[in-house]
């Protein structure tokens, strides 16, 4: 068993840690997080490194670059700046909806400008009433003429301030007794009469840009359905691992940054004549972090591995998000306590992945659900 890294891995890390280093310093960070935004011009920056396409495949202008690559982008932004890290997660799942399920003509439109940053899309699944059961969602589309009209409501639509479009789960059949049919992915323009969209100003992850939006008469074409009509629940479920794996990746490049932070301060901060750091009560929650980082890695990296070499890997992928989410809040907790006062400073980056870490365990699905599906796994009733 080899646990050393592709050299294009560390190639990648060096060149995000470079970018970040050159090009986002701490102080810019903190300005976009406060002002709510990441600029468009950031995604640019992002098509000319090449991480726009990186899930792109080549023949349209990307790197068709596997997961575990995927992953190793995700945790180094999220490292740094995990607003940036949640953005981009998006960038790659719109990606890969579009590669998987998208028309001929839908890829050779959107996927090269997805790739050099002219197209961003968000997606558009939970609802007000619905939550974790995106099943019972409301939202409408109904052919009216040469296109389609929606009519809704979604929350927690990360990007859509930004996007050029928002991809619309709802409903355009009716199937008799299975909610689950009957749903459709609906490319609808953003920039319209009908769609309106509300910045919700959150407590972490705030530069991620998530929203509210109201789609009220909301024009689609007639060929804006991505994937087949009736089809919609079943093209994401698909995409779900993915999805979880990047989301673990993510938690674990915060949990990571915030234990070098805190052991960086445990070796400068002197009390009683001596670091800090050489005090028990500081070394055993480090230590714990330390762990914890190691193994929610390595279950990420199980789980990444897997998916690129196209094996079964639903387990793995849950519990490396739940894991990774539940790490990420410990080790903020702990590594908080070791910054103490100084850890509630805004001019110090874990004032910022304290608040950031906070979304891990409810989202994109609640470590509770992710229990169920688990426990379904293993042979038990279901619970839902």
């Amino acid at each position: 068993m080899d646990f050393d890294p592709p050299a294009e891995h560390e190639i990648l890390r060096d060149s995000v840690r470079r970018f970040f280093e050159e090009e986002l310093p701490e102080p810019r960070i903190r300005e976009l997080d406060r002002s709510r935004k990441i600029p468009r011009e950031l995604w640019k920056r992002f098509a000319e490194l090449g991480w726009m396409g990186l899930s792109v495949p080549e023949e349209f202008g990307g790197s068709s670059a596997n997961v575990m690559t995927a992953a190793v982008l995700t945790e180094e932004l999220a490292y740094r700046f995990p607003s940036l890290a949640t953005d981009w997660l998006l960038v790659s799942m719109t990606a890969r909806t579009l590669r998987e399920h998208g028309s001929q003509g839908q890829k050779a439109e959107l996927l090269p400008r997805l790739a050099s940053g002219d197209f961003l899309m968000a997606f558009g699944m939970t609802e007000p009433s619905g939550g974790t059961d995106v099943l019972g969602l409301t939202t409408r589309a109904e052919r009216d003429g040469d296109g389609w009209v929606v009519r809704g409501q979604k929350l927690f639509t990360s990007f859509a301030d930004d996007a050029d479009a928002i991809l619309v789960l709802c409903r355009t059949d009716a199937v008799e007794g299975k909610r689950a049919g009957g749903l459709s992915l609906i490319l609808t323009p953003r920039n319209q009469a009908g769609v309106e969209v509300r910045r919700l100003e959150l407590m972490g992850m705030r530069a991620a840009c998530t929203c509210e939006v109201f789609l009220d008469d909301a024009r689609a074409p007639a060929d804006a359905i991505v994937g087949q009509r009736g089809r919609g629940w079943y093209h994401l479920l698909s995409s779900l691992d993915e999805e979880r794996i990047l989301c673990a990746a993510m938690y674990v490049g915060i949990t990571a940054a915030a234990l070098d932070q805190a052991l960086e301060y445990a070796k400068e901060r002197t009390a009683f004549g001596r670091p800090i750091g050489s005090y028990q009560a500081l070394q055993h929650p480090l230590a714990d972090v330390a762990t914890d980082l190691e193994q929610i890695r390595l279950l990420t990296e199980k789980a990444a591995w897997l998916q690129s070499n196209g094996r079964e890997c639903a387990g793995e992928a849950a519990m490396a998000k739940l894991a990774a989410t539940e790490a990420a809040i410990r080790a903020t907790d702990r590594c908080m306590r070791v910054l103490a006062g100084h850890g509630l400073v805004e001019e110090t980056p874990m004032e910022r992945l304290f608040r950031d870490a906070r979304l891990g365990p409810f989202s994109p699905i609640s470590n509770e659900m992710v229990k169920n599906f688990l426990g379904e796994r293993m042979g038990l009733p279901r619970s839902y």
